[in-house]
This record gives structure tokens, C-alpha cells and sequence, in this order.
């Protein structure tokens, strides 16, 4: 039959019946959902109204986060799917939507700060093996550079956590199904912490 979004075959708000008195129209259609999975990157192009194109991402492994509080973004892994606000079922099968809560590899945000402070984060396991500070050298000017920027410098002590762990968790902000890409944000700060309660919560009643 094919999918309509028109509204001649639904019932009127009282209960009574309409006649329908024109077919189907193609600018009504409706298209199945992409259902983006994780895994090998596979889009489909999909010619839509006014020669316009959609990209239909079947499975996508990487995408392009932004972390906000530091003003970097960087192209990183997506490890897993771990909450979703609307379906628990989108999450049993790894489904890629916007504003699902997805795991993402830490390394190129951890690189980033590092270079970029010249700090160590996500020390905590490292210190029970002993390993201490990177000891390369620096230039004076290079030095003078990273003390003022050591002055404004704050790292949200759950980050930290999560940088030792190797993966943070990031909201999807992108239409995976409609521009055939995953990107999105790191969740940071209260928002951070709303999502770690609701995922200790899910662990909880498991």
C-alpha cells in the first residue's frame, strides 16, 4: 500500500467516518525509517521532492563531536548506544537516532587537552602503576603560553573519570537517517549528570 501521511482515511475528532474522495497524492508519501545501526559506513542517496537528495545511513561508526566548555571538535569512534529517551529498544539494537546517548572513544579529546594545557587527565588508574608527568622539553615562550592558559583552566572532575576510562558520553545532535552522519556534542555538567543517574538507574533495575 505504501506509506501516505495525508489524513482523508482517519476518523474526524467526533468518531464519524469521512468519505475519501481523492486517491493518494505522491507528495503525501511517506518513506520506512533507516533504523542507522551501528557498524561499517553504508549511505543510501534517496532522490526526494525537487531533485533534492537525503542521505540514508544504514550504519555509521564515526562522527564529528564538538566538545563545547573548550571550543574543539574532533572526528572520533562511537563505541555504543547506551540510553535513549523514547525507546529502550532502539538501544538493545544499537539504533543511531538524534538525541540518543551514545559512548564515543575519548582519545582525540584527551590528545587535544593534553597538547593543549600540557596537563595529564584521566591520571587515576596510571598512578597506581606509577607513571609520572611527561617531561619533554619546552621552549620559554611555549612554557609562558601554557601557564596562561593553565589560569582559566577547569576540567569537570566526571570527565576526568571518564578520560581514565577511555570513553564519554556524547548526545547524537544530527539526523543520522537524513543527512547519512552522526555527530553531535559531549555531555557535560548538569546534563552529564542527569544522564549518568539515568543510566545508574537502568543498571539498577536490571
Amino acid at each position: 500500500m505504501g506509506i501516505s501521511r495525508d489524513s482523508r482515511h482517519k476518523r474526524r475528532a467526533t468518531g464519524g467516518r469521512k468519505a475519501n474522495l481523492k486517491k493518494k497524492r505522491q507528495y503525501e508519501l511517506g518513506r520506512p525509517p533507516a533504523n542507522t545501526k551501528l557498524g561499517a559506513p553504508r549511505v543510501h542517496t534517496v532522490r526526494c521532492r525537487g531533485g533534492n537528495l537525503k542521505f540514508r545511513a544504514m550504519r555509521l561508526d564515526t562522527g564529528n563531536f564538538s566538545w563545547g566548555s573548550e571550543v574543539c571538535t574532533r572526528k572520533t569512534r562511537v563505541l555504543d548506544v547506551v540510553y535513549n529517551a523514547s525507546n529502550n529498544e532502539l538501544v538493545r539494537t544499537k539504533t543511531l537516532v538524534k538525541n540518543c546517548i551514545v559512548q564515543v572513544d575519548a582519545t582525540p579529546f584527551r590528545a587535544w587537552y593534553e597538547q593543549h594545557y600540557g596537563v595529564k587527565v584521566g591520571q587515576k588508574k596510571i598512578k597506581k602503576t606509577g607513571a609520572t608527568e611527561d617531561d619533554t622539553k619546552k621552549s620559554k615562550s611555549l612554557q609562558k603560553k601554557l601557564a596562561e592558559r593553565q589560569k582559566t583552566r577547569t576540567l569537570d572532575p566526571a570527565l576526568d573519570d571518564s578520560f581514565s576510562a577511555g570513553r564519554i558520553l556524547a548526545c547524537v545532535s544530527s539526523r543520522p537517517g537524513q543527512s547519512g552522519r552522526v555527530d553531535g556534542y559531549i555531555l557535560e555538567g548538569k546534563e552529564l549528570d542527569f544522564y549518568s543517574k539515568m543510566l545508574k538507574k537502568k543498571k539498577g533495575s536490571k
